[in-house]
């Protein structure tokens, strides 16, 4: 008898910690639609592909309610509105459900489309933390054909970094004297901190040698690039989750608690304008992402 009541208890047990993990999973997915790591139609679709998935699992209520800008009201209007009950779990949804909600999605969150056309000159941004330098750094060792533009800012070196290498380290003094005189195509104060810029010269004489050339900047000179250069092919690179972004952030050890709370209010508004960009790529693996951005420049697939 003593036998026959242990493997309920283990049972008990591990259902316990199965639907624990599954709460924080869910939780996980909520965090990733509302920083907007995760596109609303991405979730909906795995939920459909796959009944026992955390998406599948997840409520209707709980979904709408993770999407940006959607309180308890405007939750329960949509509802009424797409006639789906509350209690419906995204894989429970009928056909009609899913089609109604699929379109209003639609309308209210267009989904990224790339624009046609690429160009040699790349400009990589995204979040904090995202690993922009880390991806940059892979294509410069992968893929010697491809310029990396090196940019000039005021912050000191981080350790490990090289002068001419990572970024040109000058005062504030030098870089008054790079915008007067010209000599950067972008610039942009970062963090409310410290000033990047990018110098001209070596872009021009990069692309006027038939070379791509990438730039790794951030959003503020990405869309100053953009402006005054219309054809460049714009790259946002995406966190795989909010929490990796956040978890990455923490790992890095540059920055104090209240400058990493700054830092992540400052990614959630960057996420926000992923939509600006001609193509989204997740940094979910460095060798992989790399390769990615590298194809998406005229003439640099292998």
């Amino acid at each position: 008898m003593a036998e026959g009541r242990v493997v309920p208890e283990v049972d008990r047990a591990a259902a316990s910690r199965r639907a624990l993990q599954r709460r924080r999973a869910r939780a996980a997915l909520k965090r990733d639609l509302t920083t907007r790591v995760t596109a609303p139609q991405d979730v909906l679709r795995r939920a459909v592909e796959d009944a026992e998935s955390d998406a599948a699992t997840l409520r209707i209520t709980d979904f709408l309610m993770a999407l940006p800008a959607i309180g308890a009201g405007k939750r329960d209007r949509i509802l009424e509105e797409l006639h789906i009950s509350p209690v419906k779990r995204l894989g429970g949804l009928g056909v009609r459900q899913l089609a109604a909600l699929s379109e209003w999605l639609d309308r209210r969150f267009p989904p990224h489309t790339a624009r046609p056309g690429r160009s040699r000159l790349l400009v990589l941004a995204g979040p904090t933390a995202v690993g922009k330098g880390t991806v940059a750094a892979q294509i410069r060792e992968q893929y010697p054909e491809i310029h990396l533009s090196v940019s000039a800012t005021t912050r000191a070196p981080r350790p490990g970094e090289i002068d001419g290498v990572h970024y040109f380290f000058v005062d504030d003094a030098e870089f008054d004297r790079m915008i007067a005189d010209g000599r950067l195509l972008e610039h942009a104060t970062v963090h409310n901190k410290y000033r990047y810029g990018t110098p001209r010269g070596p872009v021009d004489d990069a692309l006027a040698a038939g070379r791509t050339v990438l730039l790794e900047i951030d959003l503020q000179g990405a869309r100053q690039v953009r402006a005054a250069e219309p054809s460049a092919s714009l790259v946002f690179l995406l966190p795989p989750s909010w929490d990796e972004l956040v978890n990455r952030l923490v790992g890095r050890g540059t920055e104090d608690a209240e400058e990493r709370a700054r830092r992540l209010r400052t990614a959630r508004t960057e996420l926000a304008a992923q939509n600006e960009f001609d193509y989204l790529v997740v940094n979910a693996d460095v060798a992989t992402a790399a390769r990615e951005v590298v194809e998406l420049s005229t003439g640099s697939s292998r």
